[in-house]
């Protein structure tokens, strides 16, 4: 039996080509787009659930004036002492950049971590060679990774090998290991022990004060079964203790749980990898869901389609005895075997396509996780769940046909019943509406990030550090007359780079809790280059060290923070900064220094050359790389041991939105795909509405109907559903997306026009989908049509 039902749904697919295709083409695009969702969802929802403490480990946080991913390093030694019965506790240091010598060769070195011995007894990472649990424990030893250790010493055995870091630390390679899975909070190149640097740190207020804060971070695990809620109620008394009451009462230790670092966006801006929003990627997951649905449907209209050709087919069957219970197995069987076909080609595409999705993405992701075997479940369950809903209900339609209308009419039953269809597509029309709107709003958000004013000019302005800020002046004479460059600062960090933070208050005017503002220091060029527009009163101009009186230049936000509405009355006005009275002599307008995901902060700008650790060159439009070219032979005479290393602000100031990127190129993907299955279930139901309207159309083309008019019957009540459809999906898209903005402090309003773009792109591609098979019934020949019915 199982054999005739095999040679029947081959000859029946061979006979019904363009349906198998359809039905495949469908089903694969489906199969393979849920697989790669959910691999990606998995990947970023499952940040650092990889190591086996995950559920007991929490960062520990500073909140004061506002929330710190990092602690004094004095805070790990004072919880082992204070809380000896915790499992772990580990404190490490990230760096950003480094340099990396190793014999003549020099490396930069971009992002490793200091780490105690301590560290690898929380996070899991697989070790090739070295013991974990002494590889860091003395001073100067160092840990690679794998294709770190390729880079410098290529398929020479790295362990006992020697190198030098920053041309301060001779260091000694004790183990290797795996690299660093993408979804981590901390991903590092290499790890030196923290007991390399140990010593430097004690001679000052790193391991003592409370709030010597240099980027350090402290981890700890918690015993099994041992509340948080426990250790979190003692930490009041152990600042107390330790550091007095007074920093008690204006600070706290909040304990993050390891697995919400990287969607904890209190801390945005401040962690080493750009945080996530946990709703975004189930908002992808749920993109996915609405691809699959809509390929069940497309499978339910096309196979209903085909309904009425077959219907000769089952008049027969029953004739010769078949039963009902037979022909569900039979049409069941059929749907298996489309959906056996379109899993196998599902998964080759998803496996092919997966690497350049990633690249697409910016993720680290195998495709050969495809084959782990919670994937192969996945696609056992998915082929399952389609079998049953795109099989069912198509398969008692046909087998309830009755055998002596079937064999009486070539359209066989008087099948008209479009309802469930035309719910079906309706469906289909919403989610694409959904998702045609949010795509639009996401990619306006996108555009507002790039290219609205930032309060001041970052276009081609590269930056770099100055190893050394008192050779500031020698690079500024060399590079004077460089007909490549328009202009060059010194500071402390460039706008988008956040410099140093400092409380201030103004008791005068009731502000006497202390507040945080940003300072930033700068030199006499810094206002001109990057175009910050003063409000009121002077500039920042060049100082002596020794200067008793500073020029203090403030922006909008802090003026309206000390009460100023007026920037001219600001102008000779106090305030306490750092402890001290300061004047104000300057008021700009404010300018971006951080994503729009958060409001702009109030911002101090003064002159301290002792400060100033970075350089900013505005360059010419034309042969930028050879003016590079200079910069960097300039440097490189002046600081030989180093690299040099830069960077466009552009560049910078794209990675804020990182994240947001990623999550655009991923809805305008999926979103795409779930259209295009979707016009394949629109062509099936009106493939179905010409075959069952033979006749109609037939005896109108015989009166003298033209193609137009043909091709407008079938469109009108297609273009009704699609705007009744509008009205389901408009307000539910708004909700949707509404909630997705109010993630940044600064975004796009969700105006009309936005809806009437979705709801004319829904038009168009339906208009499309709808003329081709209505223009195919229209242009048939009448006669043939009203003969066979």
């Amino acid at each position: 039996m199982f054999r005739s039902y095999l040679l029947s749904a081959i000859r029946i697919m061979q006979r019904n080509l363009s349906y198998v295709l359809l039905n495949v083409f469908g089903l694969t695009i489906s199969v393979a787009s849920c697989l790669m969702t959910f691999l990606i969802v998995r990947n970023e929802l499952g940040y650092d659930s990889f190591h086996h403490k995950a559920n007991r480990t929490y960062r520990v946080t500073l909140h004061a004036l506002d929330y710190n991913p990092s602690v004094s390093m004095a805070i790990a030694p004072a919880l082992r002492n204070d809380f000896p019965e915790l499992e772990n506790v580990s404190q490490v240091w990230y760096r950003n950049n480094g340099l990396v010598k190793i014999g003549q060769q020099r490396f930069p070195a971009d992002g490793f971590l200091f780490a105690d011995g301590q560290f690898t007894g929380i996070f899991d990472y697989q070790w090739l060679q070295g013991n974990p649990r002494t590889a860091l424990s003395e001073p100067n030893t160092i840990v690679l990774t794998e294709s770190i250790a390729r880079k410098y010493f290529g398929d020479k055995d790295p362990m006992g090998q020697l190198l030098n870091l920053d041309n301060r630390l001779d260091l000694k390679v004790t183990g290797l290991i795996k690299d660093v899975p993408g979804n981590t909070h901390l991903p590092f190149g290499f790890l030196v022990s923290f007991e390399s640097i140990r010593k430097d740190l004690e001679k000052g207020s790193a391991m003592r004060e409370f709030y010597a804060i240099m980027g350090g971070s402290t981890y700890i695990v918690l015993p099994e079964h041992y509340p948080v809620a426990n250790l979190e109620r003692k930490l009041p008394g152990f600042i107390t203790k330790n550091w007095g009451a007074d920093i008690a009462k204006e600070a706290t230790l909040p304990l993050q749980p390891l697995r919400d670092i990287h969607f904890d966006q209190r801390y945005l801006n401040n962690t080493v990898s750009p945080t996530a929003s946990r709703s975004t990627y189930w908002a992808l997951a749920i993109v996915a869901l609405f691809i699959i649905i809509t390929a069940c449907i497309n499978f339910i209209n096309l196979a209903t389609a085909q309904a009425t050709r077959r219907a000769k087919e089952v008049g027969v069957r029953k004739v010769l005895g078949a039963n009902r219970p037979q022909l569900i197995r039979q049409f069941l069987g059929e749907t298996a075997f489309l959906v056996i076909i379109s899993l196998l080609l599902g998964i080759i595409i998803a496996y092919l396509f997966m690497p350049q999705a990633v690249n697409w993405l910016d993720i680290k992701l195998d495709h050969t996780q495809i084959f782990q075997p919670v994937i192969l479940g996945l696609v056992l369950a998915l082929g399952l769940l389609i079998v049953l809903l795109a099989g069912l209900y198509p398969a008692f339609i046909q087998s309830a046909f009755k055998p002596v209308l079937s064999l009486k009419s070539s359209t066989g039953n008087n099948f008209r019943g479009l309802t469930l269809r035309k719910s079906l597509v309706f469906v289909q029309f919403a989610a694409s509406q959904i998702l045609i709107v949010g795509t639009l709003i996401v990619a306006r958000q996108m555009d507002f990030f790039k290219n609205q004013d930032l309060g001041f000019n970052k276009e081609a302005v590269i930056t770099f550090n100055l190893p050394d800020e008192s050779k500031q002046q020698i690079i500024a004479q060399q590079l004077a007359n460089d007909p490549g460059i328009k202009d060059l600062s010194f500071s402390s960090g460039a706008p988008s780079y956040n410099s140093s933070f400092a409380p201030f208050r103004a008791p005068e005017i009731g502000l006497t809790k202390d507040d945080v503002t940003e300072i930033k220091f700068i030199d006499e060029h810094y206002t001109d280059m990057f175009g910050l527009r003063m409000l009121a009163g002077n500039k920042i101009v060049k100082q002596h060290e020794n200067d008793t009186t500073h020029q203090l230049v403030i922006n909008e936000t802090l003026m309206h923070k000390l009460g100023i509405q007026n920037p001219q009355d600001a102008i000779g006005k106090g305030f306490i900064a750092s402890g001290e009275p300061v004047i104000i002599t300057g008021v700009m307008q404010d300018f971006q220094s951080e994503s729009k995901h958060k409001k702009r902060r109030p911002c101090i700008l003064l002159y301290r050359a002792g400060r100033f650790f970075s350089a900013s060159v505005k360059l010419q439009p034309q042969h930028m790389p050879e003016t590079i070219a200079r910069i960097e032979k300039v440097w490189t005479a002046l600081f030989p041991d180093d690299l040099f290393d830069y960077e466009f602000i552009d560049d910078h100031i794209a990675q804020f939105y990182k994240q947001e990127q990623k999550v655009y190129t991923a809805f305008r993907l999926f979103s795409i795909l779930a259209i295009l299955i979707g016009c394949l279930g629109l062509y099936g139901l009106v493939a179905f509405s010409a075959v069952q309207r033979t006749r109609e159309v037939g005896i109108r083309k015989v009166l003298g109907a033209s193609i137009l008019n043909i091709v407008g019957l079938f469109a009108k009540e297609f273009m009704l559903l699609i705007a009744i459809a509008f009205l389901i999906a408009a307000p539910v898209a708004y909700y949707m997306m509404h909630a997705w903005l109010e993630n940044f402090a600064y975004h796009i309003g969700i105006n009309a026009a936005i809806f009437l773009a979705a709801l004319a792109v829904s038009f168009i591609i339906a208009g499309g989908t709808i003329a081709y098979q209505s223009v195919k019934a229209a242009v048939a020949n009448p006669l043939k049509n009203l003969r066979t019915e």
